[in-house]
């Protein structure tokens, strides 16, 4: 499953990959019109999602004007990887080095086809593994001291 969500700024884009990949499991978590919403509260949707029905073939996606809002929201839940992507060398690297498990994407600052293009990049491409294992494990862990 592809938990899909977005804000006022994203929705076209949002819209646009669904529409350009009708064969993948979406679940689009909205929102469904153009009304002005809280970035921070879609990226809420697919990170619970992502967390409360955790599986290995599902991940995020989440579209904003910048994207840079999305990540650091989604950033902040554990064992969440968001990426911010632009071209479809940043989402391949950014599944394989970092094991990334939500991709965000600049509806202001890419075509159609180049999210289509990230999108399927990030899908098709499995986490390397060894080296970045480690890398990714440090990741993980919580910085919180109590």
């Amino acid at each position: 499953m592809i938990f899909i969500a977005a804000d006022h700024a994203g929705l076209d884009l949002k819209n646009e990959l669904i529409q350009s990949l009708p064969a993948i499991p979406w679940k689009d978590l909205g929102p469904f019109n153009k009304d002005s919403v809280d970035y921070p509260d879609f990226a809420d949707l697919v990170c619970q999602k992502l967390t409360t029905q955790w599986n290995a073939d599902n991940f995020g996606v989440l579209i904003c004007g910048s994207a840079q809002g999305m990540a650091m929201r989604a950033n902040k839940y554990p064992h969440i990887r968001a990426a911010l992507v632009w071209n479809r060398e940043i989402a391949q690297l950014s599944r394989e080095h970092n094991d990334a498990n939500v991709l965000c994407l600049p509806a202001r600052f890419i075509s159609p086809e180049e999210a289509t293009a990230c999108f399927n990049a990030f899908q098709k491409t499995n986490f390397a593994q060894g080296r970045h294992s480690q890398r990714v494990a440090k990741l993980n862990k919580s910085t919180h001291t109590s």
